[in-house]
């Protein structure tokens, strides 16, 4: 099974330090729709794993949230495409979680789920937490530029051993397209 695991904001949507609170927040990076809809015509089951610590917070609820998955769900079918699954981490910073990034707790209920290693697997974020947990988990981790990506570059900050940089989830998309 090809497998990829994806981060969401600064990945596929716009990142935003006030968080995406409502469907009109999620505003999808140019291309991202389309280099999912490219990899699951290739055969690739895309999960996404995220931090939503926006929940804890009280600045949105999980209605709010389902609301901006099925906007992202309904663009996404627009370009051809769709997720497998939305795994979410609805805790704040300081809960003690284990399903936090840059915890591995979601990877490992994404391996659970699909009964399978993540050793080898692509994850692609644009944080060092994002990073960090598919490490943690086995699985290859990609940092993308979008988003928090260019400013962990920047800062100097050791990514895990193995992480790959693209400029975006199109050109990860392309990395993993021309391995097939």
């Amino acid at each position: 099974m090809k497998l990829i695991v994806l981060d969401r904001d600064g990945v596929i949507n716009r990142e935003s330090d006030a968080f995406v609170k409502t469907p009109d927040e999620w505003i999808a990076l140019p291309g991202s729709l389309q280099a999912i809809a490219r990899l699951n015509h290739d055969g690739w089951r895309v999960v996404v794993a995220s931090n939503q610590s926006g929940l804890a917070r009280g600045l949105f609820d999980m209605h709010a949230l389902n609301e901006i998955h099925a906007k992202f769900k309904r663009e996404l079918a627009a370009a051809g495409g769709h997720v497998d699954a939305i795994f979410i981490c609805p805790h704040g910073p300081d809960d003690g979680c284990t399903c936090r990034k840059p915890l591995p707790g979601m990877f490992h209920d994404i391996q659970r789920r699909y009964d399978t290693s993540l050793r080898g697997v692509p994850t692609v974020g644009d944080s060092l937490r994002d990073v960090q947990a598919g490490a943690a988990a086995g699985c290859a981790p990609w940092l993308v530029e979008t988003g928090n990506g260019a400013q962990v570059l920047a800062s100097g900050q050791v990514l895990p051993e193995g992480t790959r940089v693209a400029a975006d989830l199109a050109a990860v998309a392309d990395a993993l397209l021309a391995q097939d």
